[in-house]
């Protein structure tokens, strides 16, 4: 589970002064549940997330990700979770299995489940016939495979995407996106940012609008368009957004 409450980021720009990346947000993602965060860019999907992977911290506010506190148990979190963002940053040299392999081992996965782990991920995502090639030969949608099972070998029970079929053709992105299907059915807390909105309503259980680093509305895509009026996700979207 993902309980995040009045969380609230600052920066400081030497040009224009403090920067509110977010401002008091507020949400609750449970397990088996797909959690969209719909926003344009620079909304704040990325400043929420990385909060939530540990990586950056809350100017206020708490987060807590499957059971534990980002900021008291950080390494708690880091080990519930997998952590996809938009930059796959592989290593040229490995291959697509040595990748895999080394963030398993990372993760203290005996040889036996790793490669059980790995078998079922590179079947489940097609990645079979590239498994040996070397990443820098892989093209934008096998790279964007192999993070994602880089990022899930360990099976954690919160898996975070950040926009994670930026950039991909549409067979590939469907393929994410089944395989984000199959990890909800198996009972795992999924979140993931998007500016996509066929996307969000093609995938969500529940959807949070996020504008300005605020949280305009937060529910079913049904519920959303019994408070807007509208039917298509894209004038939900504006409608809400412009109320503000």
């Amino acid at each position: 589970m993902i309980q995040v409450l009045q969380l609230s980021k600052v920066f400081r720009d030497p040009k224009r002064g403090e920067v509110r990346a977010l401002d008091g947000v507020s949400f609750c993602c449970q397990p088996g549940q797909v959690f969209g965060l719909l926003g344009v860019n620079g909304a704040g999907k990325t400043t929420c997330l990385r909060i939530l992977g540990t990586i950056l911290q809350p100017s206020s506010g708490t987060a807590n990700v499957a059971g534990f506190d980002v900021v008291r148990q950080p390494e708690r979190v880091r080990a519930n979770i997998g952590f996809l963002s938009t930059a796959t940053a592989l290593y040229g040299r490995l291959t697509a299995q040595e990748t895999v392999e080394y963030f398993g081992r990372l993760h203290g996965l005996t040889e036996d489940v790793l490669r059980e782990r790995i078998d079922g991920i590179f079947s489940t995502l097609d990645m079979n016939e590239f498994r040996q090639r070397r990443c820098d030969q892989l093209s934008s949608g096998m790279k964007q495979k192999v993070s994602i099972a880089r990022t899930l070998v360990h099976d954690p029970p919160v898996m975070i995407f950040d926009e994670p079929t930026h950039g991909l053709d549409v067979l590939t992105a469907r393929t994410v996106v089944g395989f984000i299907r199959d990890r909800r059915a198996r009972g795992k807390t999924v979140i993931f940012s998007t500016h996509v909105m066929r996307e969000a309503e093609k995938l969500c259980d529940a959807i949070a609008i996020i504008h300005n680093g605020r949280i305009m509305a937060e529910g079913t895509l049904t519920a959303l368009r019994e408070r807007t009026g509208a039917q298509d996700l894209d004038d939900v979207f504006v409608k809400l957004v412009e109320a503000t």
